[in-house]
């Protein structure tokens, strides 16, 4: 079996670690997560974000380098967040004024070395497909809810609406220039993959179908659906 690396992209709640969970035990490796529930950086980033921003996409920032850095050298891997999609949200903050232009030269030059570094790690190995979760906006905001993070809902932070809508407009901007590698999107409203066990089966047989043209990666289960792209939601 070929060495793979997959990349699960998505704004707040389309179902990242949930689809990565999916796919490990599919690829029988290594998944690796961006556990929030012990983030003790991020309520402080919502209940003040002026303030925070920073200190939280560093925290950040260190963390998909780490786990970037462990999973090239590894043979298979999910990863449910990535270093490459960082500073999406960093200059959508920055944008908003919440950092200096101080902080924002020091922060791409943390990036810029990080991603020099990682290529030292494993100067032949990149990423082999990033799969992004879209999900409308109404939809994200019922998972929000769902999910019941009280520093996330708008219910209690009314200003998050139309953080949530910049979001999202800046996740569709993100994966139009990303060029890492090949890249497919998965329709989150359609396949309510995280609740339904035939919408997560649909979504594992498209991210085998075109993870198998590469010849990279081989499943456990090679089963595919014989309907048309368009009627799958990949786009």
């Amino acid at each position: 079996m070929d060495e793979t690396m997959l990349l699960i992209a998505g704004t707040i709640g389309a179902g990242k670690s949930s689809l990565t969970d999916m796919l490990s035990q599919e690829m029988n490796s290594k998944p690796f997560y961006e556990n929030v529930d012990d983030n003790e950086v991020l309520p402080l980033f919502y209940s003040n974000p002026e303030k925070y921003t920073f200190l939280l996409q560093v925290f950040f920032l260190t963390k998909r380098f780490l786990a970037m850095k462990d999973a090239l050298p590894q043979a298979d891997n999910v990863l449910d967040h990535s270093i490459y999609e960082d500073s999406l949200l960093f200059h959508l903050n920055a944008d908003l004024g919440r950092v200096s232009s101080e902080e924002v030269k020091q922060y791409d030059h943390l990036l810029d070395t990080m991603l020099k570094e990682l290529e030292h790690t494993a100067p032949k190995k990149r990423p082999d497909l990033l799969v992004h979760i879209k999900v409308s906006f109404d939809v994200m905001l019922e998972r929000i809810e769902k999910r019941g993070r009280d520093y996330e809902q708008i219910a209690t932070n009314p200003e998050l609406y139309d953080y949530y809508k910049l979001v999202i407009e800046r996740y569709e901007k993100w994966l139009d220039s990303f060029t890492i590698c090949l890249k497919i999107q998965i329709g989150g409203d359609r396949y309510d993959f995280v609740a339904d066990p035939k919408a997560a089966e649909i979504v594992i047989n498209q991210i085998k179908e075109e993870t198998n043209k590469l010849n990279v990666l081989t499943f456990k289960n090679a089963s595919y659906y014989s309907s048309e792209k368009m009627e799958k939601g990949i786009f």
